[in-house]
């Protein structure tokens, strides 16, 4: 070979070389970019990950993946056999060898929530399936990944459909259960969840409170508690400061600041609820009443929300609209089976209306999805019936007429608002859920509650007895699922629903109220069921 063609095939072989790598870089770089924004690699280091987590995801290395394969493969097989005893910690184990792979953790959560719950005969058992599934995306994954929306969509989805639907038989079991252990926590029906907002964030800032010579640190040691840990493990135990404490201390407002900061710690704690955030939906939407599993659908939804603002997931949208209208409907608690864990009684909270509608419009605007357009179009035919039903009758006029507004040529709309009622009336009773049913025996029993009251005594009967004829309609129908889908006695819904107007009545009407009941009560005996309740209140 000559020294020339040599030197030319040297050169042409640079700059072929020179030509790949300069193609290599261009497809490296877009690769980066690819890996970098879907995470594909775990080289940032895991936040607030336990030291067993930093552990593996440092010692173990790229064997991790194999060890989780060997763990996947043995859950697999026990669910296969029925052997649910190790699936927890399969579970855990998983999720901490990969702390990054939030899509394994969200399906480990729902085969327990789920498929594994319904395998049980036991309510108790469950329920505890359905608390496992929660705890591990919220005490684990979302711990190590707090930016990704698909964790925060699956357990508020957790919340919205398993706990707050009626598809699973235990249903009910579910809904007393976890009003039952929140109630412990908020000490009552409901907290001031401004002043838990304001409450100390950490023990540092608590005990910075009290200095060395306070009365606190005498009430500490002569109750015979010690150390604040053990004081706070007394008040989870027995829901409140215990007497000997508070006798020494005597002092009610040291006591209400100790009692808050408890309180807040409990939530944020055990329940990962933190209560500023509660505080701002609350102002947000309007007050939610926190027992309920709607309520923490749109907590864990706002929270993915805010956590992911440049990967937002339009789920969170539509969960936070949807469990608002459900909280709407039937989203103020008004009595728990602390006995017998089978029945609950809920009525509407209607301060909602107008932040659903709003909810549903600005994600409409946002999102120019019709499902959100069509959502808000039936919202608004249900919460027209159910402020009628209520007595609030230029609401429901108010959202007739944006109806009209919004739909001119719907002949439906165009009906007066009474007819408008007793057609939507006929159709609601018909295919009802339990929550529509219990709405519209609620409202006819208020009606008759306010009847009553301005001494129209035949009013009052007659939507009384239509109220129990939706209710024998409903529950004959119902018959063949009455565990799932059953309310609960008539008589117990009656007098439940009669507290509240006693209640939220304005106070010269509930004095009306209370006379021409006691009327009625010397006419009338109370019935056997209403006796027999073994169902306590709660408000």
């Amino acid at each position: 070979m000559s020294r020339f063609r040599k030197i030319t095939v040297i050169l042409a072989a640079v700059f072929i070389t020179l030509a790949l790598l300069f193609s290599i870089s261009l497809v490296q770089k877009k690769m980066n970019s690819i890996i970098i924004e879907n995470k594909l690699t775990d080289t940032d280091p895991i936040k607030n990950a336990p030291p067993i987590v930093a552990f593996t995801t440092v010692a173990l290395g790229s064997f991790r993946g194999i060890l989780a394969d060997l763990l996947w493969l043995r859950s697999i097989t026990l669910q296969d056999e029925g052997n649910y005893f190790e699936m927890v910690q399969l579970a855990s184990w998983i999720t901490k060898l990969q702390p990054r792979f939030a899509g394994a953790t969200a399906y480990l959560a729902w085969n327990m929530a789920y498929n594994i719950s319904v395998t049980c005969s036991s309510f108790e058992d469950r329920w505890r399936w359905v608390q496992r599934g929660i705890e591990l995306i919220r005490d684990e994954a979302i711990q190590y990944n707090p930016a990704d929306p698909l964790l925060y969509k699956e357990i508020g989805w957790i919340y919205q459909h398993k706990v707050g639907n009626i598809m699973d038989d235990a249903n009910l079991y579910y809904k007393n259960q976890m009003a039952i252990s929140l109630m412990k926590a908020f000490g009552g029906p409901e907290p001031d969840w401004k002043k838990l907002a304001a409450a100390p964030g950490n023990e540092k800032d608590f005990l910075e409170k009290f200095p060395p010579e306070d009365l606190f640190w005498k009430a500490l040691k002569g109750s015979g508690f010690n150390t604040v840990a053990k004081l706070e493990e007394i008040f989870r135990k027995e829901g409140q400061l215990p007497e000997a404490f508070t006798k020494i201390l005597n002092n009610s407002a040291k006591a209400e600041l100790i009692s808050d900061y408890f309180r807040a710690s409990w939530l944020r704690s055990v329940f990962k609820l933190d209560p500023s955030l509660i505080y701002r939906i609350n102002q947000k939407y309007g007050k939610l009443d926190w027992r309920l599993p709607e309520a923490h659908a749109i907590y864990w939804a706002e929270l993915g929300l805010e956590k992911c603002p440049k990967n937002a997931d339009i789920s969170l949208e539509r969960m936070i609209s949807q469990s608002l209208k459900d909280a709407f409907m039937s989203g103020k608690l008004l009595m728990v089976d602390k006995n017998n864990f089978q029945s609950i009684i809920t009525v509407p909270n209607m301060e909602l209306a107008d932040a659903v509608k709003r909810t549903y419009e600005e994600a409409y605007e946002k999102n120019k999805s019709n499902s959100f357009k069509s959502a808000l179009e039936n919202f608004m035919k249900d919460a027209i019936v159910i402020f009628y039903n209520f007595g609030n009758y230029s609401k429901a006029q108010e959202y007739l007429g944006d109806l009209r507004k919004e739909y001119p040529g719907h002949h439906l709309y165009r009906l007066p608002l009474d007819n408008f009622v007793l057609r939507e009336w006929s159709e609601d009773v018909q295919s009802s859920t339990p929550k529509q049913a219990n709405d519209i025996i609620s409202g006819l029993i208020f009606r008759s509650c306010y009847y009553l009251a301005y001494g129209d005594a035949t009013a009052a009967l007659a939507h009384e007895k239509l109220a129990r004829l939706v209710y024998n309609r409903y529950q004959k129908d119902q018959s063949a699922s009455l565990k799932r889908t059953g309310l609960a006695p008539f008589n117990q819904l009656k007098d439940k629903v009669t507290q509240a107007c006693l209640k939220n009545f304005p106070p010269a009407l509930a004095e009306l109220l209370k006379a021409q009941l006691k009327i009625e009560q010397t006419k009338t005996p109370a019935p056997a069921d209403e006796k027999n309740s073994k169902a306590e209140t709660v408000q």
